[in-house]
């Protein structure tokens, strides 16, 4: 039988260009697809959440973050690359358990939801073991999160069960891509390690037609000029993720434009750790529109409208600075909330290859649908509707659907005890950080209650 929903009165940002915003529209759903958007759509048999004085917007897209890390938030907040480098991948990430990644990831993908974002690429780098992976994902599922799982190593030579257990993966979890959790390499990319690890990393993606994410451009290790060398080895494609790009040259971003290829930032982290200046102008001026992630959940927060905020600022003073310095001043800002609400939505599922499924209240695509509540303070009135978008946070986020599925109603989470879900995090955590002499100024468990 099909379950018919109807969200009803909102204020409709549809991010596609023949629907428009409706300042009063409906949006109906069947089963877990996007039937009709309009500004009146009879449906007396459908369930009917009330989204007046809401705007209703298709779900944020998060192409690149740590879930795995998410037991163990705040603790880089104060940390450079270096440092991050140091202490969580190569003293902390050891310590992981299966069940360690489990937790997390759950936790993670749950904070994820929670914050609107209903589509997200887990860049799994903590892939230790087969178990580690088969955590990892089991983690994913459970949470009811759109997901693109990236299987990644760890760092350092790749195990002998490496490759095998890749493909293991791929045909045990995901045989179709049509399932919420679908499957992309997360290759740590030629200035982390070997050009040769990365290369057999791209024969592998290649063979089980899956996209790869890989760092790029990252602080003085971009002086490799990795994507100049795949370029002359004929390997940039469309089915390229590259993330962060903030020392590439501008020769480099060209040539991701004209081989199809997308691109991921992270402005606040980028900022934060010394990756180089968020590349955000210049990917669009070399026409590449990129997408937006959050990258280290144990740095910075998981919200999506913070790192749209983050973009914006970068990006203005960025382009401020340098007019300033050469005693002008802007005329106009050229970039935009709208355009960053692109970066969260379509652009992040273009750069997943998933645009024709989600990213937009486009009928016929899944219904991944956020509403959020304009009547608390910090958005009442709303004057400008993109700008309201990139104003608000996860307390405006009152109810999200993934794929026709409610799992956020009235501001809280549903299907999930998240108390319980916490509680073990909190042990997890314990454990990792016992007798760590890594940099803090207070054990979490000094600061926190045990549930």
């Amino acid at each position: 039988m099909t379950q018919r929903t109807l969200i009803k009165g909102g204020i409709v940002y549809s991010v596609d260009p023949g629907i428009g915003e409706l300042p009063c529209g409906d949006v109906l759903v069947e089963d877990d697809v996007i039937v009709a958007v309009g500004e009146h759509i009879p449906a007396s048999d459908a369930h009917v959440i009330d989204a007046g004085g809401k705007i209703v917007l298709p779900g944020l897209v998060d192409t690149h973050r740590h879930l795995w890390q998410a037991a163990l938030r705040q603790l880089a907040a104060d940390w450079t690359l270096g440092q991050y480098i140091d202490h969580m991948l190569l003293q902390l990430g050891p310590r992981f358990s299966p069940e360690d990644v489990y937790v997390a990831e759950l936790l993670g993908a749950v904070e994820a939801i929670d914050a609107g974002v209903t589509t997200v690429m887990d860049w799994a780098h903590i892939m230790r073991s087969p178990d580690h992976a088969d955590e990892a994902v089991r983690g994913l599922k459970e949470s009811g999160v759109r997901a693109v799982f990236g299987y990644g190593n760890p760092g350092g030579p790749p195990a002998p069960w490496y490759t095998t257990d890749v493909t293991r993966v791929a045909e045990r979890h995901f045989s179709s891509d049509s399932g919420l959790v679908t499957f992309a390499l997360a290759s740590m990319g030629p200035e982390f390690g070997p050009l040769d690890d990365t290369l057999a990393d791209l024969r592998l993606a290649r063979d089980l037609g899956i996209r790869t994410s890989l760092h790029v451009g990252v602080g003085l290790l971009g002086r490799q000029r990795s994507i100049t060398e795949l370029h002359r080895r004929g390997l940039l494609g469309p089915d390229l993720i590259f993330v962060h790009c903030n020392t590439c040259t501008d020769a480099e971003l060209r040539l991701i434009a004209d081989t199809g290829g997308h691109a991921s930032i992270s402005p606040r982290v980028e900022m934060q750790m010394g990756h180089g200046y968020p590349a955000t102008g210049r990917l669009r001026s070399a026409g590449v529109t990129p997408s937006l992630s959050i990258d280290v959940v144990s740095g910075v927060g998981g919200s999506l409208f913070a790192e749209m905020r983050g973009t914006l600022e970068a990006e203005r003073g960025w382009q401020h600075h340098v007019a300033l310095s050469q005693d002008e001043a802007l005329a106009e800002l050229t970039i935009t909330t709208r355009d960053v609400v692109r970066m969260a939505t379509i652009e992040g599922a273009r750069t997943l290859g998933l645009e024709r499924r989600i990213g937009s209240l486009t009928p016929g695509k899944q219904a991944d649908i956020i509403l959020l509540d304009t009547d608390r303070p910090n958005l009442s009135p709303v004057n400008n509707l993109s700008a309201a978008i990139t104003l608000a946070d996860n307390e405006n986020v009152d109810t999200v659907l993934i794929a026709g599925q409610i799992v956020k109603r009235h501001g809280s989470v549903t299907d999930h005890h998240l108390r319980g879900v916490q509680a073990r995090a909190r042990s997890s955590r314990d454990r990792l950080l016992e007798a760590w002499s890594g940099p803090r100024t207070a054990t979490a468990s000094a600061v926190l209650p045990h549930a």
